[in-house]
Order: structure tokens, then C-alpha cells, then sequence
């Protein structure tokens, strides 16, 4: 965990996440960096040995040199891996920005594939919630968003294209209730989401506060913030289903929680430039250039207190110890 006075509250970052981020934009990692970043994140030496020796093994980077002037470089699929879905981080800047309004449809995807393809209907159903979908009974599953793209690639990927009806409505009853507000709130777990998202925001505030001070900060520590930060951001992303704004109570924490991030990332990126404007810097400080906004909403500096227990505890990841 960070140690850093200006790094409050802690965040945890598993070892091979570190090294992930820090890949470059010509693909490869300055093991240089990496051993000077992981002791800010709590990380010991041999817990980055075990995990650079660990990726080479399974493929995913290959090791060039010695010691800290070894280079890792993405080898086979793993760059293309570690690209972020940015589509659904831009539509998700256009709903806080009110560019992406509802128009009223639930979409639905019904299935029905037998238990000798039970694997491949698992990783459907899996595949639907991370796509923001939520279970209404057994194989029928509701969106709020124009999902069909997505959700067809998906069943198209797992052999089950010609299992599937999608279907769209502007009426949509669960029981007694009708109400888009009260159904998404009965469908989707809204509070963890909301948990997820102020706790993000809790993580980017005193690093943003660090970022906008003239003083001068290290390298390592630059990179420490962009680590947290996308880890962070990464678990409040992963299960929030983008709803529509008029679906979600107001205010929404992840519409705060995102401007906070987009200031850090824009400043994070200006600081590492002026360090070197030539070289190859971590690709981390410049993935998401084409989807945050131009200028980021000042963030609500009281972000007050929200309660509600979550409906399906996440325990945070610890540090990879071998």
C-alpha cells in the first residue's frame, strides 16, 4: 500500500497489474521503473521478480537483460489485452455530460441452450452483466442501452448466435412495478455500484489536490498515482452497468467520481511530458486522451456520505505473493 502522505486513502494494487500498467507506448517496460514504483505500492522486490518470471513463463511478456536494466516487452495478444474498452468509457463521460439521453427502451435477450453447452451458457450469462445487463428469470436478461452490437459479438464468440432473441420494449413490469426508476433499482445492485464510485472518488481527491500543487513530484510517484488511479477506476467501471442518468438517483456518485479522474489524467499526462517530451512514456498516462472531456466538471468538494450495504461484497485483491 502506498505510504505517501499525499496518497490517502490506500489503494491495492496486485503485482501484475503494476507491470501491465506500466507497459509503454513502443510496448515494452523499464524494469528500471518498475522496481522503482512497486515500494511506493508496498510491493517487495522478489514479489516483482516472481511476477516478471511468472508472465514470461505463461507468454505474455519476453525478458531482455539483466537486473534493473532488463527490458520486458508484450509479447503475442498481451498488448491488444490490455486495452481498455474505451467505447464504454466514452459513452459513459457522454451520459454525465448529458449526450447520451434515454430513449425510453428496455432492451431484452432471451435464451435457451441445453446443458451439454452449459459452459459456453455460463460465460453467456457472464458475459451479459458485463455488458450492464441484469436477470430478470432464467434465460431472459434486461438492458437499458442499445446493447444488441455487443451482445450478438458475444453469443456469436461462444457458438450461441442461433440461441438468442432480442427483443426491445417501451413497457417493461416486474410484479406490480412499472416505474424505469424503481425497476432499476430492484434489478440492479445500485448501492454497491454507488459504494464502488465514492470510494473512487475518496482516492482521487487527495491525489488530485497533489497533482494541482506546484510542487515537483518524482517520477515513481507520478507513476504511483496513474497505478492507483486506473485500479481504482477499474473496480467502480467493471460493475456498473451505465445506466441512464434517468434511471439513477441524483446526484450520481460515478458522474463525480469521473470528473475527478478526468482532471487527474489530463494533469498526470501534461506533468510526465514536461518531464522527458520525447520519449516513450507509459501508454497509462494516454489511453483514454480520445474520450475524456475537454474540460473536466469541477468536482463537488463535498461529496457527503452514502449508505447501504452492498449486495455482493467484492474483498479487495492483495498483492500477488508468488
Amino acid at each position: 500500500m502506498t505510504t505517501s502522505p499525499h496518497a490517502r486513502p490506500p489503494v491495492q494494487v496486485a503485482t501484475r497489474t503494476l507491470v501491465e500498467a506500466l507497459v509503454r507506448e513502443d510496448h515494452t517496460v523499464d524494469t528500471a521503473e518498475l522496481y522503482a514504483t512497486a515500494p511506493l505500492l508496498g510491493m517487495s522486490d522478489q514479489q516483482v521478480r516472481l511476477c516478471v518470471k511468472r508472465l514470461v513463463a505463461e507468454g505474455r511478456f519476453t525478458h531482455e537483460g539483466r537486473g534493473r536494466k532488463a527490458v520486458l516487452r508484450a509479447a503475442g495478444d498481451t498488448e491488444r489485452a490490455l486495452e481498455p474498452d474505451v467505447g464504454f468509457v466514452a459513452h459513459a463521460f457522454r451520459q454525465d455530460a448529458g449526450l447520451a439521453p434515454w430513449d425510453g427502451r428496455w432492451r431484452l435477450v432471451a435464451f435457451a441452450v441445453p446443458e451439454t453447452s452449459r459452459a459456453a451458457r455460463d460465460a453467456l450469462r457472464t458475459g451479459l452483466g458485463r455488458l450492464g445487463g441484469a436477470p430478470l428469470q432464467g434465460g431472459l436478461y434486461v438492458g437499458a442501452n442499445a446493447w444488441e452490437p455487443h451482445v450478438e459479438d458475444l453469443a456469436r464468440s461462444l457458438g450461441l448466435l442461433d440461441r438468442l432473441t432480442l427483443l426491445t420494449t417501451g413497457e417493461l413490469r416486474r410484479g406490480g412495478e412499472s416505474d424505469p426508476a424503481a425497476l432499476a433499482r430492484a434489478l440492479w445492485p445500485l448501492a454497491e455500484i454507488a459504494e464502488r464510485h465514492d470510494r473512487l472518488a475518496a482516492v482521487a481527491r487527495p491525489r488530485l489536490e497533489r497533482l494541482r500543487s506546484g510542487a515537483e513530484i518524482p517520477g515513481p510517484e507520478l507513476l504511483t498515482v496513474a497505478v492507483e488511479l486506473a485500479a481504482e477506476f477499474t473496480r467502480a467501471m467493471e460493475p456498473d452497468p451505465l445506466l441512464p442518468p434517468e434511471l439513477l438517483p441524483s446526484p450520481w456518485p460515478g458522474a463525480r467520481a469521473r470528473a475527478l479522474v478526468a482532471e487527474c489524467w489530463t494533469l498526470l499526462r501534461r506533468r510526465d511530458e514536461s518531464r522527458d517530451p520525447g520519449r516513450h512514456g507509459p501508454r497509462l498516462f494516454r489511453l483514454y486522451d480520445s474520450v475524456l472531456p475537454e474540460t473536466a466538471p469541477e468536482p463537488d468538494p463535498d461529496p457527503g456520505s452514502r449508505t447501504g450495504s452492498r449486495t455482493n461484497p467484492d474483498p479487495e485483491p492483495g498483492h500477488e505473493t508468488g
